[in-house]
């Protein structure tokens, strides 16, 4: 659906697995995955990539305005290692090649509990921490608009009102993450809704944040 109504002219996805979100790229819309291990088993559109590196390495070696012929990142997906510090530096990166109005989208910022929710995955179903990274933006980045959709089964954050020029996650990295990956569960126990700005899953309410994103009538 947010394919849907955005049409990307670019699309980026951090995490590709099987394929089963990148293949919702329009035939038209320039779409770029990255995964360390694809097992892409999807029909693709005709000018998606897929690029078999970590998003660290990826991000090193990679021009992506050039990939993108000159255009920013107009919607991009976060689903990659499920750590904290992953996804900020996944984060950082994708924001220097985006415009104000561009997305940035993040699987798994709505945790079920504590033990799915740890940075050790014990369990068979693992969301990690990657919560931590919408607390951390919240307090750092206060510009940027941050909703967090109640998607099944551990939410999607949509994060607007993006600055590529902002500097301050990049230049002070090893500060959040010594306050934030060790930052316990009870944070959020009792106020996740609060804490994580929490949105239904309700597709008019979705609609109108990308809309009002987007200028789109």
């Amino acid at each position: 659906m947010i394919q849907e109504v955005i049409h990307p002219k670019t699309y980026l996805e951090i995490g590709v697995e099987s394929g089963d979100t990148l293949k919702y790229a329009a035939a038209d819309t320039i779409a770029i995955g990255v995964d360390p291990s694809p097992l892409v088993s999807q029909p693709l559109g005709r000018l998606t990539k897929v690029y078999e590196k970590t998003s660290d390495e990826f991000f090193k070696s990679s021009d992506l305005l050039k990939e993108f012929a000159g255009n920013p990142v107009e919607l991009a997906f976060i689903d990659g290692m499920h750590l904290f510090e992953f996804a900020l530096r996944d984060f950082i990166n994708i924001e220097k090649y985006c415009a104000a109005n561009s997305i940035i989208l993040v699987h798994d910022c709505y945790p079920l509990d504590d033990i799915t929710a740890a940075r050790e995955r014990i369990t068979s179903f693992w969301s990690g921490d990657v919560w931590k990274l919408i607390v951390c933006l919240k307090k750092y980045r206060p510009d940027l608009s941050i909703n967090v959709i109640g998607t099944f089964p551990t939410g999607l954050a949509i994060i607007t009102n993006l600055n590529p020029q902002s500097q301050i996650l990049e230049d002070n990295i090893n500060d959040l993450y010594e306050e934030f990956i060790d930052m316990d569960y009870e944070h959020i126990n009792k106020d996740k809704a609060g804490k994580l700005n929490f949105v239904a899953n309700e597709r008019n309410l979705i609609e109108d944040i990308l809309r009002r994103c987007k200028n789109i009538t």
